[in-house]
C-alpha cells in the first residue's frame, strides 16, 4: 500500500501580504495618548486650583527665603532646646523598642499564618482563606489601624503595639509564604512520600532554605515598623522620638532641636542598615 502524500497548503506571497497584521504600535499610541491626556487634565486642574490655594498677598519670595532660612537652621545648627540630650535619647530608644516588639511579635504569628497561607503546604481553601483576610488587614494603612485601637483602648502605647502588630502580621504573612512558595515542590514532595512529618518539613526543610528571605523581610518590616513607630508617637499617644518632634516643631517651634532629632533618625537608619547587610551576609554564607 502506498501512502499519498500530504497535501500541503500554501499561500500565494501577494495574497499573504495583503492580509491584515495586528497593529502593536497602534495599541500603545493609543495608550500614550490616554496618559498624555490625563496628565494634562491633571496639570490643567492644578494650574486652575493652585490660585485658589495660595493666600491672597502672599509674598511666594519671602516664603521661600523663609523656609530655606528653617532648613539652615535645622540642619547647620542643630541643637537641644527644651528637651535634653538625655530625654531624646530615652525617646529614640521608646520608638526603636515599640518597632523592635511588633516586628518580633509579627514576625512569630505571621510565620505560623504564612504555612496556612502556602500552596506548597496547605489545601487551597485554607490558603485563599488566609491570603483574603490579610489582604484585607494590608488594604487598611498601619496609622489607621493605630487610630482604630486608639479609639477602643484610648492614647497610649497599647493601642500603638496592637495596631503595628496587627498590619506586620498581614505583610509578613504574604512575603513568608511567598518565599515559602518559591520552594522546590520536587523536594517537599519526595520529604512526604517517604513518610515525613509536616512539622519535620518545616524545621528541617522550609526554614533552613527560606532563612535567607524570611530575615531580609523582617528586618525590612523593622524599618517599617521604626517609621510608623515615630509618626504614632504624637498621634496615638505612644511617646518616643515623635512625639518630641511634635512637640518640638508644631509647639515650641524649636528648629535647632527639629534638626537634631532628624539627625539622630538619620543616624539609627544607617546602623540599622548596616548590622541588616552584615547579618544577611553571614545567613548566605552559612546556606
Amino acid at each position: 500500500m502506498i501512502n499519498k502524500p500530504e497535501r500541503q497548503l500554501t499561500i500565494n506571497p501577494v495574497v499573504a501580504s495583503e492580509l491584515p497584521k495586528p497593529s502593536v504600535h497602534r495599541i500603545h499610541d493609543s495608550r500614550r495618548t490616554l496618559m498624555r491626556a490625563i496628565l494634562l487634565v491633571l496639570v490643567g486642574v492644578t494650574a486652575l486650583t493652585m490660585p485658589s490655594l495660595i493666600p491672597h498677598g502672599l509674598n511666594l519670595w519671602a516664603a521661600f527665603g523663609n523656609f530655606a532660612e528653617n532648613l539652615k537652621i535645622m540642619f547647620v545648627t542643630p541643637r537641644t532646646g527644651n528637651d535634653t540630650w538625655q530625654v531624646l535619647w530615652v525617646a529614640l530608644a521608646q520608638s526603636i523598642s515599640l518597632a523592635f516588639l511588633t516586628t518580633v511579635i509579627g514576625s512569630i504569628v505571621a510565620f505560623f499564618f504564612a504555612l496556612m497561607g502556602s500552596h506548597k503546604l496547605s489545601p487551597s481553601w485554607l490558603v485563599y482563606t488566609v491570603q483574603s483576610v490579610m489582604a484585607f488587614i494590608r488594604a487598611i494603612p498601619t496609622i489607621l489601624w493605630v487610630l482604630i485601637y486608639s479609639v477602643a483602648l484610648g492614647l497610649g502605647a497599647n493601642a500603638a503595639v496592637i495596631g503595628l502588630t496587627f498590619h506586620s502580621v498581614a505583610y509578613l504573612t504574604k512575603v513568608y509564604a511567598d518565599s515559602i512558595d518559591d520552594l522546590s515542590g520536587d523536594s517537599l514532595s519526595s520529604l512526604s512520600a517517604i513518610g515525613v512529618g509536616f512539622w519535620p518539613i518545616v524545621t528541617q526543610a522550609v526554614i533552613p532554605e527560606t532563612m535567607p528571605n524570611l530575615l531580609s523581610w523582617t528586618f525590612i518590616r523593622f524599618e517599617i515598623n521604626f517609621t510608623n513607630a515615630v509618626a504614632v508617637g504624637a498621634a496615638a499617644g505612644a511617646g518616643g522620638i515623635g512625639y518630641q518632634l511634635y512637640m518640638a516643631s508644631g509647639f515650641y517651634f524649636d528648629f535647632h532641636e527639629v534638626g537634631l532629632i532628624v539627625y539622630m533618625l538619620l543616624l539609627f537608619a544607617v546602623i540599622l542598615e548596616i548590622i541588616s547587610y552584615m547579618l544577611r551576609n553571614k545567613v548566605i554564607k552559612q546556606h
